[in-house]
């Protein structure tokens, strides 16, 4: 048989059903183009999964969603409710309020649809917030990914815009009273707020067009945003790479974690699974928005203790603790007590966040490339802005509930408006020293940790009969990681003369040289306790000691800029803070070179 020739029909295998739905999938589709998808790597860390639960959260919304479409009823015509509910018989009100009713009482399981749906709403933006944070205080918005940074801020806003406008749909009267508060921060933006307050709510507000239109807005045109910004930012996160954390053989241009397929792919299934049981056990058993205690909205009427949802707390806080300001300018009356803290104050924070990475690399200098995460306390200043951010955000939203919090706590409402007006101001500038002093003092625990080694709790005595306790040095990997925030190199080898005189220090110089490529290479055998000792002497003697450890910038708590530091004495850079940390870690306390080296890095 030649080669040309086929084999006989018996000898053949035939393809799979598998293999045969793939062949004709990829002749059509060309799915097998696409298998370097496959092997994309993601990194593990507790903190990812912030993203994941806002992302299964928000199938779980658009899931529950389209079966909401089918019974609700977004019209303003009035109707007289004659329903299950005996307590709503007789009394006028929308259809949109009444079709809610409806759905909660007489559709088979309505009610708990109506609540996996909010509920589902409350967890993505919590999970979305607390995404971004961890965005920020890791420093992931850093080249290339400002672009990235932008779209994710803008699902943030576009989603919590989301959220008010479908709580808004039931026409109830809490909601009712959210869409007045709403009008009325709209018609307070000068020039243009009575245009705006007419595109949309259609006419004065009630007016009948207002929940036709918020409909449209929340089952069409914010979901197909969202949709297309989260397509494009997560496009975006497979091209850029996933960040990592700093640790053994995780570098600038690499990842280290699990492929796509099999391992992510079944974890993440059973997380969506596990996001929808907690949701779906949320919805069953904790009641949320009961429509039909708070009734059908009528201008003339509110209740007291209304609160909004979540997300919008800081907005109804800022709005109660602003003094009632106004003055008229060109015949036009501005009032200041709602500009300000509605209008003002959200776009100033929202600006801060959405041109943080731009604001950083500015002052910072900083043009590179950056693909490994940062420990927040290893930036001290970003985290406590951070931090910071999030105290003035609690005091606003604590602000928002000052009457449900002089009720419950039997205090004044006004001593609570005045706490919220002076914590606006105190409480973010003290988190910010706090938090800051708390990042520099984990910083030199650490660093004494290396210098000193693990608290064993054995007591030695010496034979001069002083009690030490015994210390033990790190493993290496945790070594790695308390030395990875900056990349050292090792020093340059020791020059044996200069303009033909002899070095006087090389000796000094070579173990310097030993030690350095003995902590960052491992090249070399381990140097001996008393080459280490006298190296250490070295860097921590008066005459060169500022030189040898950086000088200011090692002691307060930062590395050099550049990865090492410039020696005074003209033999080329010396090692910095770490590395005599590390090194004094391998021996005990208890020498004169240690301690000297000690107060020098203190």
């Amino acid at each position: 048989m030649t080669g040309t020739d086929a084999s006989p029909r018996s000898t053949r295998t035939a393809p799979s059903r598998g293999e045969r739905v793939a062949d004709w999938t990829d002749g059509r589709l060309g799915i097998y183009s696409f298998r370097f998808l496959v092997r994309k790597v993601f990194p593990e860390h507790w903190s990812f999964m912030f993203g994941e639960i806002a992302l299964y959260s928000f199938v779980v919304l658009l899931v529950t969603g389209i079966w909401l479409t089918l019974f609700f009823d977004p019209s303003m015509s009035e109707t007289v409710y004659n329903g299950s509910y005996a307590p709503l018989h007789g009394v006028r009100m929308s259809q949109a309020y009444a079709s809610t009713v409806h759905i909660s009482f007489e559709v088979r399981g309505g009610l708990f649809i109506r609540q996996l749906h909010h509920w589902s709403a409350l967890t993505m933006i919590g999970a979305l917030c607390l995404h971004t944070l961890r965005h920020f205080l890791t420093g992931s918005f850093r080249k290339p990914r400002e672009l990235n940074w932008l779209f994710g801020f803008v699902l943030l806003v576009l989603v919590t815009l989301e959220g008010f406008v479908g709580y808004s749909l039931p026409d109830d009267l809490l909601s009712g009273t959210g869409l007045r508060i709403a009008e009325g921060v709209t018609l307070a933006i000068p020039l243009v707020g009575t245009y705006l307050s007419m595109f949309l709510f259609g006419g004065e507000f009630p007016g009948h067009n207002v929940i036709g239109r918020f409909y449209g807005f929340h089952i069409l045109l914010i979901p197909g945003i969202v949709v297309a910004l989260l397509t494009v930012h997560l496009i975006l996160v497979f091209y850029h790479k996933h960040t990592q954390f700093r640790g053994p053989a995780r570098t600038e241009k690499n990842v280290v974690g699990q492929p796509l397929f099999p391992h992510y792919t079944a974890k993440a299934g059973g997380f969506f699974f596990l996001i929808a049981g907690v949701l779906s056990l949320l919805a069953g058993i904790a009641q949320i928005n009961p429509v039909w205690t708070y009734g059908p909205y009528r201008a003339d009427q509110i209740s007291q203790g209304s609160q909004p949802d979540w997300y919008m707390g800081f907005l109804e806080g800022a709005l109660r603790a602003m003094p009632a300001w106004e003055f008229s300018f060109g015949g036009h009356t501005v009032n200041l007590g709602i500009l300000i803290p509605a209008v003002i104050v959200p776009t100033l924070m929202m600006a801060v966040i959405a041109l943080w990475p731009f604001l950083e690399a500015w002052v910072t200098g900083d043009r590179r490339e950056h693909h490994l995460l940062d420990r927040p306390r290893d930036h001290p200043t970003r985290t406590a802005f951070g931090v910071g951010f999030v105290a003035l955000y609690l005091v606003l939203f604590f602000g928002g509930a000052n009457d449900v919090l002089a009720q419950e706590l039997h205090l004044s409402l006004n001593q609570i408006t005045w706490a919220v007006r002076i914590g606006v101001f105190a409480v973010p500038a003290l988190t910010y020293v706090l938090t800051r002093r708390i990042c520099l003092g984990l910083q030199r625990r650490e660093r004494d940790t290396l210098l000193h080694g693990r608290e064993t709790g054995r007591i030695r005595r010496l034979p001069d009969g002083e009690f030490v306790e015994v210390h033990e040095r790190l493993d290496r990997q945790r070594e790695y990681e308390l030395l990875a925030r900056r990349a050292y190199t090792p020093l340059a080898a020791p020059t044996p003369e200069h303009d033909g005189v002899p070095n006087p220090d090389r000796r000094s110089q070579a173990l310097r040289h030993r030690l350095s490529r003995w902590l960052y290479g491992n090249q070399i055998a381990k140097p001996t306790p008393q080459e280490m000792r006298e190296a250490l002497a070295h860097l921590g003697h008066p005459d060169n000691g500022h030189a040898a450890l950086g000088g200011r910038a090692a002691s307060n708590g930062h590395a050099p800029s550049n990865g090492h530091a410039s020696s005074s004495n003209g033999h080329g850079p010396t090692a910095g803070p770490s590395a005599s940390a590390s090194a004094d870690s391998g021996v005990r306390r208890g020498r004169a070179g240690e301690r000297e080296a000690d107060q020098e890095l203190h």
